[in-house]
């Protein structure tokens, strides 16, 4: 048994966030016999260096300065 892991689906939302989903697939004697899925968020201004090469494309080109400042503004302080 081993397992596959691979960024299935990337997601830019419409505040300028980036929706990210990660497949595990469980492979047994070379067939695949279940997945499981993780997602998680990205917010304009996060580090996301160690993210996938398609997720830093991505959000390099969704989270400009404009994206960032205009998703901090909207922000409701604490």
């Amino acid at each position: 048994m081993f397992l596959k892991t691979l960024v299935d689906r990337i997601q830019p939302i419409a505040n300028g966030c980036v929706q990210v989903r990660t497949c595990t697939i469980t492979i047994e004697n070379g067939k695949p016999t279940s997945n499981t899925f993780h997602r998680h968020v990205i917010i304009p201004g996060d580090d996301y260096s160690a993210e996938d090469a398609k997720v830093q494309a991505i959000c390099a080109a969704v989270h400009t300065a404009k994206v960032i400042a205009a998703y901090q503004a909207a922000q409701i302080p604490a």
